[in-house]
């Protein structure tokens, strides 16, 4: 499986990268100084390569753009969101396996997720 960098999100992009998205998408909020966040980069960028065509991920460092933390309720890292058609609809914090969070993306895509 072809992993690919996750696009950066800033709070400037996200409400047009994430929100306002055609596809349903995966936010990692994360921050270089954090472990468990380092460690979760490259199981994120190896579903990205997976479901390149049917689910946008992307990241966003909370040292960089913080308005957008704060105002999605994120206080710690690392955080992922999976939003459809705008909605936040499934929140996750701390580490994960790639096999959770495989279930999750795949229940995203299936609709079993729901706002």
């Amino acid at each position: 499986m072809e992993s690919l960098p996750l696009e950066v999100v800033t709070d400037a992009t996200f409400t047009d990268r994430v929100l306002d998205a055609d596809v349903p998408v995966v936010v990692l909020y994360w921050a270089t100084w954090c472990a468990p966040c380092r460690q979760l980069l490259p199981i994120m960028e190896e579903l990205a390569g997976w479901y390149r065509d049917r689910v946008r991920i992307v990241r966003i460092d909370t040292d960089a753009a913080t308005a957008t933390p704060q105002a999605q309720g994120v206080h710690g890292v690392p955080t992922v969101q999976l939003f459809r058609s705008g909605a936040e609809v499934a929140r996750f914090q701390g580490a994960r396996t790639k096999i959770e969070l495989t279930e999750a993306i795949d229940g995203l895509l299936a609709g079993e997720l729901s706002a």
